[in-house]
C-alpha cells in the first residue's frame, strides 16, 4: 500500500489527519463548522483538485452512518426543492473546475476566499438568523440556496451555509434540522462522485490515501461524541475559525503571489 501513495509534501500528512479527525467530529454533532477546514487545510500542501479529491469518498464513508440514524427524520419538502438545485450547482461547478482546475492560482484563491466568507458568516449568523421570523420559504428560494451549496460544495466541501440559510427559518425541530442537513449533503455528496471522476481527479494514488486516511474518520467521529458529552463547542469552533482565517488567508496570499 505504502509504494502506492504519492509523493505529497512531508507537511500533508499532518494537515491531512487533522482534516479527517475534523470531519469525523463535525460528524459526531460537535463543532458544526469543522468539516469546512479540510479542503483549505489540505490544499495548503496540494492541488486543489486532489485535496477535494480525496475528501470527498472520506465524506461519504461518515455520510453512510448518518444517513440511517437520520432515515426517517428529515423534512422532505426542503430536500425535494434544494437537490435539484443542487445538482444544477455541482454542474456548475465541474464547469467551474473544468475551467480552472490546472490554474492554481485561482483555484486556491477560491478556496481561501470560501474559508473566509465562511468566518463571516459564522461570526454574524447569530444575530442575523436569529432575527429572521418563522416563515415558509418560497420554493424558488430553495432551489436557488440549493443551487449555491451544490457550486460551493462542489469546490471545497462548503455548501453548509445556503441550506442553513434556508431551513432555519422555518424553525423546524433539532432532530429534523440535523436530519435534513444530513440527507441533504450525503445526496449532494453522491451527487459529486460523477463529476469528479469525469474531471479525471482520481488516480491510484489519491485513492491509497483516502485508504490510509479513513481509520481517522473513526477517530474523529470516537473523539466527536466524547466532546460531545463533556464539552460546549464554543471555544472549539473559535479555534476551527482562527485555523481558517489563518488557512484562508494564506491561501490567498498564495494565489496573489506573495
Amino acid at each position: 500500500m505504502l509504494d502506492l501513495l504519492p509523493d505529497y509534501p512531508a507537511l500533508f500528512w499532518p494537515a491531512a489527519a487533522m482534516a479527517v479527525v475534523f470531519i469525523g467530529v463535525a460528524k459526531a454533532g460537535f463543532g458544526g463548522g469543522a468539516g469546512v477546514i479540510g479542503t483549505p487545510l489540505m490544499a495548503l500542501t496540494i492541488s486543489v483538485g486532489d485535496a477535494v479529491a480525496l475528501l470527498l469518498p472520506l465524506l461519504i464513508f461518515c455520510d453512510f452512518f448518518s444517513v440511517w440514524h437520520y432515515r426517517t427524520t428529515f423534512h422532505r419538502r426542503s430536500a425535494r426543492l434544494m437537490l435539484p438545485g443542487a445538482a444544477l450547482g455541482i454542474g456548475i461547478g465541474m464547469l467551474f473546475f473544468g475551467q480552472f482546475l490546472g490554474n492554481q492560482q485561482v483555484m486556491r484563491g477560491g478556496i481561501g476566499t470560501l474559508a473566509l466568507l465562511f468566518v463571516i458568516y459564522q461570526i454574524f449568523r447569530v444575530r442575523w438568523l436569529g432575527r429572521i421570523e418563522a416563515r415558509h420559504p418560497h420554493a424558488a428560494e430553495g432551489v436557488l440556496m440549493g443551487t449555491i451549496s451544490g457550486f460551493t460544495s462542489t469546490l471545497a466541501h462548503a455548501g453548509g451555509p445556503p441550506v442553513a440559510i434556508f431551513l432555519l427559518p422555518q424553525h423546524l425541530p433539532r432532530r429534523e434540522f440535523v436530519g435534513s442537513t444530513v440527507i441533504i449533503f450525503a445526496a449532494i455528496n453522491l451527487m459529486k462522485v460523477g463529476p469528479y471522476v469525469w474531471l479525471d481527479l482520481y488516480h491510484v494514488g489519491n485513492l491509497a490515501t483516502v485508504v490510509v486516511l479513513a481509520p481517522l474518520t473513526f477517530v474523529g467521529v470516537r473523539l466527536g461524541i466524547w466532546l460531545n458529552a463533556r464539552f460546549t463547542d464554543s471555544w472549539f469552533n473559535r479555534a476551527v475559525y482562527a485555523i481558517l482565517v489563518v488557512t484562508g488567508i494564506r491561501l490567498v496570499s498564495q494565489a496573489m503571489g506573495w
